[in-house]
């Protein structure tokens, strides 16, 4: 019997953690419309949808307190990759089945340069509680708060 019926929330915010949770996330993803949106948040990890627009980026981050792991499913872009530490400067193209393994301390910005919305998501570990803002602007605003 199948008990997990979930569906992608229609305001972009419904968070469904911390209950255990098991979906098909790369149908989440690619089925998400939102700029951003929370998918599940526990206490020591979050799993954040992206749907980043045609010529859209999400915006130079860096988190300096969690990694991050950023997972295309859908459509293709640009990642930069900087990390001063360390020296590195990076380019790479990515497309679906792509993934970006970034260590704390690390910018990244994604930049969509296909023709259809680029579909991801993120997760980002140990993070501290907490929903995500749905929006670059909002999520900018909060890193900055």
């Amino acid at each position: 019997m199948n008990r997990n019926n979930y569906d992608i929330p229609s305001s972009g915010t419904r968070d469904y953690g911390p209950n255990p949770l098991i979906v098909n996330i790369g149908s989440f993803a690619k089925q998400n419309p939102y700029e951003r949106t929370t998918l599940w948040t526990g206490a020591q990890l979050q799993v954040t949808l992206m749907s980043i627009p045609v010529h859209g980026d999400i915006g130079l981050e860096v988190h300096t307190d969690f990694d991050q792991l950023i997972r295309i499913e859908d459509g293709c872009g640009l990642a930069l990759v900087e990390n001063w530490a360390l020296r590195l400067h990076y380019q790479q193209r990515i497309s679906p089945g792509y993934a970006l393994m970034l260590p704390a301390g690390t910018y990244c910005k994604i930049i969509n340069e296909g023709n259809i919305p680029l579909k991801l998501y993120a997760v980002c570990a140990p993070h501290p509680s907490g929903t995500l803002p749905t929006t670059r602007e909002a999520a900018e605003g909060a890193e900055n708060a």
